[in-house]
């Protein structure tokens, strides 16, 4: 038989083998082999069986995402025999703490009468542990009033959010390591994120008296009731039980990524990563040797460069894990200089502090510089839905899932979830165009820098759409939108959130005609993007994102009070939206804060559209090309670099600068500040209820309110359970005189 009839009938047989002798005829082969009678028409058995090898071979051979962890697992002390005769500190003031700590060390000296027992008060906290090689003073202090206290056992809680759960989980992190046996009390669901929390710092078995439900939606006699039956059996079991050898078996081992993972089907690589929980679930590109060796043609990275110890696992993340993810992705290997500065924007802290929130922060990124142009990324209509950026978004998902460590349900702890991460880019033509600055020239990048700026949302869609071209009236409603789009629903949370504004070309040029940089505009919303002060206090109150006021000795009209000094609250000319209450002036607290808004020129520049998307912090990295990427791009059918560099254009700034002037409203607080100096009056009642006239209408110094809880501090001090910054209302923290259980 000719070699050629071999080859022919060696593929048709590995692709269909009940056809192959339909589609080459016995003949073909009959002068060399003769059929066996009573057997299948098949003269060459050794075909058909190097067409079933070749069938049953894995056609994909993967690698692991995943990188080791940099932290290694200690050894546990004992734990206690007895709590008779111990030192416990029982810490924490998270979600309603104020009633179960206390009902806590009722049961401790009710059962062991001869225990101390120290409270939060007297001994702090230890915060969020540190991530390797980082010092944080608070943990430091914890650790040596632990020693000098003599404490034997730590109690921390209560773990009820994706934030709050990490921070009282710091204190038993730190007690465990010290020798000292802990317990964590969470709420249903954060169990695990407090495991996950104690074993990336090297614990191993954190124990847990999980609460029966959602702490604020409980009242004091079901939070005492459950303290007792529920949390009491298990902190006691928790303390004293010995820890057995099936706990510390259960702790995570991680693969190595450097060595083949898996080896399968399409089908079977895909339900293999999902299983590891290494996909989120939609089908990924099987990541081989050859495809991960394409992405290092355009990176000046190696394979065993390390990019980073990533939160929230800390796990060593090298070059060669970016790409395995790349690869998984979809992303072309000429992404890679993307794909590696997000990695690095991962160990950000400004950036991915919220990530692990119950709010569920979603991360974007936007992308700036002539490589951004020349990879064909889209910064027009639909932008985050075109499939280069879609692609990125992608990437990111995956990131957060095996770089980070971010699991949902473990370490991601969104209530309904998460938006999938999308990209932008801003339209650098367009801003040069009207003379502002791209957003990287404003964090002391060069024009033709390439960056990536990595953000994180609460919010999408919804656009205003400013119908006019009056620059005044599209800033006031621009500054209405940030008032309206807080971090939390109602703004009940921080009162001073990060924000991405998204402009297109035509509004931005009509904002352009006043304002001269994205400078000037952004101090301009400062000003005029001013809250209600009573509308503050009431979303604070009765929606704040920690614990909850019912059944306190404390007041709406005290908090109130605690707003309107936290808060810089001052009598202002009323917000231009609210003309309609016929109020010349009120009292009002701002949302916005200078360094914390980002403006963006992109998206449809045909439409009027601006997009407020309140969010968390943002990390702005550099893109590193390689010395070769021009030749390397030609090879692909890219254009060079250098055609996609841009100029920015002075005769244009010059211009912007001789546009008529618009008229603007009077200046907030400017006719209340003289009003003050000369009657020493404050809002209506306000300083008859507080005693302190004169004080720039909201007592900047001491505060008054007898029925106030001690223990706020003066302004900008710490709220309780402050998981949230300033004007985040109690957590539950008891005060700090001493007077344990009192009103929070």
């Amino acid at each position: 038989m000719p070699p050629y009839l071999k080859r022919i009938r060696i593929l048709i047989l590995s692709l269909f083998p009940a056809l192959a002798f339909c589609i080459v005829p016995h003949y073909a082969f009959a002068a060399e082999e003769k059929p066996v009678p009573g057997t299948a028409f098949c003269p060459l058995p050794e075909v058909e069986e190097a067409a079933k090898a070749e069938k049953e071979k894995p056609p994909f051979e993967v690698y692991s995402p995943v990188a080791e962890s940099s932290v290694k697992p200690i050894k546990q002390a004992a734990r206690l025999k007895t709590l008779d005769g111990k030192t416990i500190a029982v810490v924490g003031g998270s979600f309603m703490a104020n009633v179960t700590h206390p009902e806590i060390k009722r049961l401790i000296l009710e059962n062991y009468p001869t225990a101390k027992v120290i409270l939060l008060s007297e001994i702090g906290s230890a915060g969020p542990y540190p991530a390797p090689g980082v010092t944080r003073r608070e943990k430091d202090e914890f650790q040596r009033r632990l020693k000098e206290m003599k404490v034997d056992a730590v109690i921390s809680g209560n773990g009820g959010c994706g934030l709050c759960t990490p921070k009282e989980e710091g204190s038993c992190i730190t007690a465990e390591l010290m020798g000292i046996p802990s317990v964590m009390i969470t709420a249903p669901g954060f169990a695990d994120q407090a495991k996950f929390a104690a074993a990336v710092a090297g614990v191993s078995v954190q124990r847990i008296a999980e609460y029966p439900g959602a702490f604020s939606s409980h009242t004091r006699e079901e939070l005492l009731k459950n303290t007792k039956e529920v949390l009491w059996p298990q902190i006691v079991q928790g303390l004293t039980k010995p820890i057995t050898a099936a706990e510390q078996k259960n702790q995570t081992k991680l693969k190595q990524s450097d060595k083949i993972a898996y080896a399968g089907t399409y089908d079977a690589v895909n339900a293999y990563f999902e299983k590891q929980g290494w996909s989120d679930g939609l089908p990924i590109v099987p990541p081989t040797k050859k495809l991960i060796d394409e992405f290092f043609k355009y990176t000046p990275y190696k394979p065993d460069s390390v990019i980073g110890r990533l939160p929230v696992a800390y796990r060593n993340v090298t070059a060669f894990q970016v790409a395995v993810v790349g690869a998984m992705a979809g992303c072309p290997p000429e992404y890679m200089p993307y794909l590696i500065a997000f990695a690095k924007a991962m160990a950000d802290g400004n950036f991915r502090k919220t990530l692990s929130s119950t709010h569920a922060w979603s991360p974007f990124v936007w992308l700036n510089g002539p490589a951004a142009r020349q990879l064909g990324f889209d910064s027009g209509q639909g932008e985050i839905t075109s499939p280069k950026n879609k692609k990125i978004g992608r990437f990111i998902d995956l990131a957060l899932i095996n770089l980070g460590g971010y699991d949902v349900k473990k370490t991601r702890m969104g209530t309904f979830g998460y938006l999938s991460s999308w990209c932008l880019m801003e339209d650098e033509k367009a801003v040069l165009d009207i003379g502002w600055k791209t957003y990287h020239q404003q964090k002391g990048f060069s024009l033709n820098d390439n960056a990536i700026t990595a953000a994180s949302s609460l919010s999408w869609g919804n656009n205003l759409t400013p119908a006019s071209s009056n620059p005044q009236k599209i800033m006031e409603l621009m500054a209405w939108d940030a008032v309206e789009k807080e971090q939390f629903a109602l703004g009940g949370g921080t009162p001073f959130v990060y924000r991405t504004i998204l402009i297109t070309e035509y509004v931005a040029k009509d904002l352009a005609k006043k304002y001269t940089d994205k400078e000037s505009l952004e101090k301009a919303l400062i000003k005029t993007a001013r809250r209600p002060l009573e509308e503050r206090a009431y979303a604070n109150y009765w929606a704040n994102p920690g614990s909850s006021f019912e059944g306190k000795n404390y007041t709406l009209e005290n908090h109130t009070d605690a707003i309107a000094a936290d808060e810089n609250a001052a009598q202002t000319a009323i917000p231009p939206w609210l003309a309609w209450t016929g109020k010349d002036r009120i009292d009002t607290v701002p949302v916005m804060q200078a360094g914390k808004t980002a403006i963006i020129i992109t998206g449809d520049a045909s439409r009027n559209k601006v997009l407020t998307v309140p969010g968390g912090g943002m990390a702005t990295i550099a893109v590193e090309l390689p010395k070769n990427w021009d030749k390397l791009m030609k090879a692909k059918g890219y254009k060079p670099i250098s055609s996609f560099y841009i100029k920015e254009n002075p005769a244009k700034k010059a211009a912007i600068q001789t546009e008529p002037e618009y008229e603007e409203e009077p200046e907030h607080g400017s006719m209340y500040q003289q009003k003050r100096q000369n009657t020493g009056q404050s809002r209506t009642g306000y300083g008859q209820r507080r005693q302190t006239p004169g004080q720039n209408g909201a007592m900047q110094g001491q505060r008054s309110g007898q029925n106030r809880p001690s223990g706020y501090g003066s302004k900008g001090g710490r709220r309780p359970g402050g998981n949230y910054g300033t004007g985040q209302r109690p957590y539950g923290n008891y005060r700090r005189d001493n007077q344990q259980g009192s009103a929070r």
